[in-house]
């Protein structure tokens, strides 16, 4: 060897992978990534409990849906296109990017409505929470693609059971911190709040997250598939968050969908044309992709099918306060968060995940058709023993699809395959919201009009037509039932008519949810069964010569190789 041709004795080894980290570096970057999940997770729940707040001092109650609305836009849009990024350049400064401008666009919340921009509160707080989206949406896409890096198949679950832990206890936590700080401080502290911790994650990642990209890769951009992308999940969320408010016959929410169908068909031909497309679409050629994509559809159109509903039924039906009926979801959060631990720890004992699924789907649709059966005589006792049936089955396939996706694919795949898991799990979130929410103002509705007594004027009816803001409006009720004939006994037939109207729309909504994630389990029937791989090896990549996958070339896996990685990325261009 010539002098300089290659490292001295003295030279430290490049560090060629992520399964090549010090002690050091990998306790830094697991607390690094699990302090920038849990903020994440935290801003899904702490701010709604700020809302009324937010509302009443910057005046934009009209407005105050397009908080949580342009929040979801961003971060479903984010998810896939830098899923695919991070697989073409690297992850650490495509992570650390999101984790700082979630800091900074945190900060812009805070500060909504004193910054001297050409917008009002309400409008600057949509504008900066759409912004704070996008960068959640990279941190949540991104954080179990590193554990996937980091960690192989056969010792990911539990790892990725504990992240999926976090996101739980945010849950569960989330809305108490939300109504601590905005009673004790103010509701800008519920953003400001998270400067420090976010600050103090980006410093830990800095330090220890290494910067290894791959080499071997095309690094073309899909502008094609990201711009129909785009075009095609703004209009149909937004769509599917006016369908409750309008109806799906409204102009709008027609004109949204159908504009959606089109951009849709153009997103497939792109991706059918672009050389490094964003989310290829072999990928759902693979059985494993394909079925656990259609489950987490599924198990988000069931989750928020039950979540979203049960306060509602616990304040209208049994009759608790909204505080209490907060914290009574608290039982199925922590079957859920203790069910995700057990399903991490089983499946890296186990070696393989399908049981695990059937049992966690069977339980979780179990858990479903209790919550259907519950009617006006439910006491709090009954409903708390269904949500934790429901609780623990969805707790054991919450991080269940994530590792067997990124079992089933390449690994220079991981990065889009991770990040397709989170999409359909929220694109599947948003349609069960729709869907459910219209059945059950539908269902809602005709129930009380054929219960509806005599003698009722038709302005004080009206006030009854939407459940969801009942019990902001009780004194406008005695007030208005004062004023009429037998008014006190009017509104407490009108109040029985509610609570009844409202057992067989939410129990229909429940038993709709039932089958929704019954369909789930019979899908995976077909699930197959590969067995988790024990290291990251080349000839180790799944199903590169298996016939189920959609990777298989008649090469052996030695010969179809993986990309290799180089520290820094030098040399990759």
């Amino acid at each position: 060897m010539e002098p300089g041709s290659g490292p001295t004795t003295a030279q430290a080894p490049e560090q060629k992978s992520f399964q090549s980290l010090s002690k050091r570096q990998l306790i830094g970057t697991i607390i690094g990534l699990q302090l920038t999940l849990l903020l994440a997770a935290l801003d899904n729940t702490i701010v709604g409990t700020a809302m009324p707040s937010i509302i009443s001092q910057l005046n934009g109650f009209e407005r105050y849906a397009w908080v949580t609305t342009a929040y979801l836009l961003t971060s479903t849009i984010a998810v896939p296109i830098f899923g695919k990024l991070s697989d073409l350049y690297g992850r650490k400064w495509i992570y650390l990017g999101g984790a700082v401008f979630f800091v900074i666009t945190s900060a812009l919340c805070g500060a909504a409505g004193q910054i001297p921009l050409p917008l009002d509160g309400m409008n600057q707080l949509i504008l900066f929470r759409g912004l704070q989206g996008l960068a959640a949406g990279i941190v949540m896409g991104l954080t179990f693609t590193i554990v996937g890096d980091i960690f192989p198949p056969a010792d990911r679950g539990k790892y990725q059971g504990l992240f999926a832990g976090v996101w739980g206890l945010a849950s569960v936590f989330g809305p108490t911190l939300g109504g601590w700080i905005t009673d004790t401080a103010s509701w800008r502290w519920v953003f400001f709040v998270n400067l420090p911790v976010g600050a103090a994650a980006v410093a830990v990642l800095f330090v220890a997250f290494p910067d290894i990209r791959p080499q071997g890769v095309r690094r073309a951009i899909d502008w094609a598939g990201t711009a129909t992308l785009v075009a095609c999940l703004v209009p149909l969320l937004v769509a599917l968050e006016w369908v409750t408010a309008y109806g799906w016959a409204a102009p709008r929410v027609v004109g949204l969908l159908a504009f959606a169908a089109v951009m849709l068909v153009a997103f497939l031909f792109a991706e059918l044309r672009a050389e490094e497309p964003i989310m290829p679409l072999s990928l759902f050629k693979n059985r494993a992709v394909a079925v656990s994509s259609l489950t987490l559809t599924l198990m988000g159109m069931g989750m928020f099918g039950a979540i979203l509903y049960i306060p509602l039924f616990m304040q209208s039906v049994i009759g608790v306060s909204a505080t209490r009926s907060g914290t009574l979801l608290t039982p199925l959060m922590l079957m859920m968060t203790a069910g995700s631990i057990l399903s991490g720890q089983l499946v890296s004992r186990l070696g393989r995940y399908k049981i695990l699924a059937f049992v966690g789907l069977g339980i979780m649709t179990a858990g479903m058709l209790l919550m259907s059966g519950m009617g006006a005589d439910t006491t709090q006792g009954i409903a708390i023993r269904n949500m934790v049936v429901l609780g623990i089955g969805l707790g054991l396939v919450m991080p269940l699809y994530t590792l067997v996706v990124q079992n089933a694919v390449p690994q220079q795949m991981i990065g889009v395959a991770t990040a397709s898991t989170q999409f359909f799990r929220s694109i599947g979130s948003t349609l069960g919201t729709a869907i459910f929410g219209s059945i059950m103002l539908g269902r809602y509705r005709s129930e009380f009009d054929a219960g509806i007594p005599q003698g009722v004027p038709g302005p004080l009816l009206e006030l009854f037509h939407n459940p969801l803001q009942l019990g902001q409006i009780g004194p406008r009720l005695r007030e208005g039932f004062a004023q009429i004939p037998n008014g006190p006994v009017l509104l407490q037939t009108l109040r029985d008519n509610v609570r009844d109207s409202l057992v067989a729309a939410i129990g229909s909504v429940f038993l709709l949810a039932t089958v929704v994630v019954a369909v789930g389990l019979i899908a995976n029937i077909f699930l197959p069964e590969i067995p988790l791989r024990k290291g990251f090896a080349p000839e180790d990549v799944a199903e590169a010569v298996s016939p189920e996958g959609a990777y298989a070339t008649g090469k052996t896996a030695s010969q179809q190789g993986a990309p290799a990685l180089s520290a820094s990325g030098q040399g990759d261009d």
